[in-house]
């Protein structure tokens, strides 16, 4: 792996500071975090300054941290890049042409290239990339609003009910309404396809994913399937409640159903 340290001591970064490392996301909680240039101090120069994003929850098609001032953009492309759950690929961007040269000759000595396989498989992924992440955001904001609205009506429908009995909260970048000054400017096309579910009790949280039918049980995101993911079964300092959730390509209105399903299942 190559570390900004290491691109400072190899020479590609003259005057290096420090870098500065923002994610997408922070995890479990699905809460979308800035990327802006305001991040970087004016009284440092941006040869001295990195800004590192990483980008995995927020890939093209959504946003574009090199506009609001990221040197280096990150992402797991095993995931929404990739996004049929059938390939490894890790990347690296910057929008610094020297950066980039070293770079590719690091990769060339060090021998961090694909194989064709997954060459091949990440040219079809990218082609319906656009296509998959603005549906997959689509349907998680769907999904999000159907449970808040289900958490917070003083209705009294079956749906209402059955969301307030065993869901205590959803967290989704489109509930963040006092950041939407930001997240509208740097996520135009969407808030991204994952959200987590805080259930009444760890129980809930536990048994809940062995109940859904089209979200698969897995430690992952990103493909065109929803999966779902008791999340302390895989990181022990979470909360016991979360239920971490990625949207897929499929109909929302499938996915709801799929959750009433699932949610009746754990009160009868």
């Amino acid at each position: 792996m190559v570390t900004t340290e290491h691109m400072a001591s190899s020479g590609y970064i003259k005057g290096f500071v420090a870098p500065n490392f923002f994610p997408s996301t922070a995890r479990p909680q699905i809460s979308m975090l800035g990327t802006s240039s305001t991040w970087r101090p004016r009284s440092i120069q941006p040869a001295s300054c990195i800004i590192s994003r990483d980008a995995t929850f927020g890939p093209p098609g959504l946003q574009d941290p090199f506009v609001w001032g990221a040197d280096i953009v990150m992402h797991s492309g095993t995931k929404y890049i990739g996004g049929h759950s059938d390939m490894l690929c890790g990347i690296l961007a910057t929008n610094q042409q020297e950066w980039l040269t070293e770079l590719k000759k690091d990769r060339e000595f060090l021998g961090a290239v694909m194989g064709n396989m997954e060459g091949w498989l990440g040219v079809r992924s990218i082609r319906t990339l656009d296509l998959r992440i603005k549906r997959q955001s689509i349907n998680a904001s769907k999904l999000v609003d159907w449970l808040s609205a289900c958490k917070n009506t003083e209705s009294e429908d079956e749906e209402a009910k059955l969301v307030k009995a065993v869901v205590h909260r959803i967290q989704h970048a489109s509930q963040q309404l006092e950041d939407m000054h930001w997240l509208k400017e740097q996520m135009p096309n969407g808030f991204g396809p994952v959200f987590a579910i805080w259930m009444k009790d760890e129980s809930m949280a536990r048994r809940l994913p062995s109940l859904l039918s089209l979200f698969h049980h897995a430690t992952s995101l990103g493909g065109v399937e929803g999966l779902v993911e008791w999340r302390s079964m895989s990181d022990s300092t979470v909360d016991p409640r979360v239920v971490r959730v990625s949207v897929g390509v499929e109909d929302w209105e499938d996915l709801k159903e799929d959750f009433i399903r699932g949610f009746q299942g754990l009160i009868n």
